[in-house]
């Protein structure tokens, strides 16, 4: 069994998530692989814009996000004197980052300024990915979007290629459960180590002083030990004891 990482999401049983810019072949950055990925290097949709919205050639400020938003980013800094930015995608895989090479449409998000803008074109650049963005013409444009998040509709994700491939986002929150059916808790995050992915499950307990506290059990997500992923139950099925 196998999942996403996310420069999108992905991870694997046996390969480890890699970052943007890796030789051809590496397994895809962020989402959970069974086998590895061809690097994704670029997309134009430039020539898309001809008879869309004017608005789509400007930053527009926007009230809230899309219910599916993930944030996927930051906007590190400016790149080049044409307005490009540059883009550091979240390392701990739980959000999408080769999603910004698919992804049209971002919503920059900086304390309360929210915006909703167009990505024409993006590519890796070492560890990071670069973007062209409407309405972002010069480098002072870029350099006034420094420090904002990025945000993607999950619905932009890159599909996956088979049923025991899954992104981190779609997995952080689902319920955690043994062979033996004794809840064991809630997924609230997911780790890298370098050779597999790691769930971090959630659990309410008590401390020394017999006072609420919430503990924590980690388990690597690889086919030894995670049995079924289910979703539309929100159940992860282990084989893992709960003493352990």
């Amino acid at each position: 069994m196998s999942a996403r990482d996310s420069e999108s999401g992905r991870a694997s049983e046996n390969i480890g998530r890699t970052k943007p810019g890796q030789d051809e072949g590496s397994a895809t950055f962020g989402a959970f692989v069974r086998k590895p990925g061809a690097r994704r290097v670029a997309v134009d949709v430039s020539s898309s814009n001809k008879g869309s919205n004017p608005q789509d050639a400007a930053i527009e400020p926007v009230e809230a996000l899309p219910d599916d938003a993930v944030e996927v980013g930051f906007i590190a800094d400016a790149y080049g004197l044409k307005g490009w930015v540059k883009i550091v995608p979240h390392a701990n895989g739980k959000q999408g980052g080769d999603a910004l090479l698919d992804a049209k449409r971002w919503w920059l998000v900086k304390g309360r300024d929210r915006k909703s803008v167009r990505c024409l074109q993006s590519k890796v650049h070492a560890d990071t990915i670069v973007a062209r963005l409407a309405g972002c013409d010069d480098r002072d444009a870029a350099l006034a979007l420094k420090g904002h998040t990025v945000s993607i509709a999950r619905s932009d994700f890159p599909k996956l290629d088979s049923d025991d491939e899954f992104y981190w986002v779609d997995l952080i929150g689902l319920d955690v459960e043994n062979e033996a059916g004794v809840a064991l808790g809630r997924v609230a995050d997911l780790i890298d180590n370098g050779a597999h992915s790691i769930l971090r499950i959630e659990y309410p307990g008590t401390n020394k002083d017999g006072e609420p506290v919430t503990e924590e059990r980690l388990i690597p997500f690889v086919g030894v030990y995670v049995k079924t992923v289910d979703r539309t139950a929100k159940r992860i099925v282990v084989d893992w004891d709960a003493d352990y």
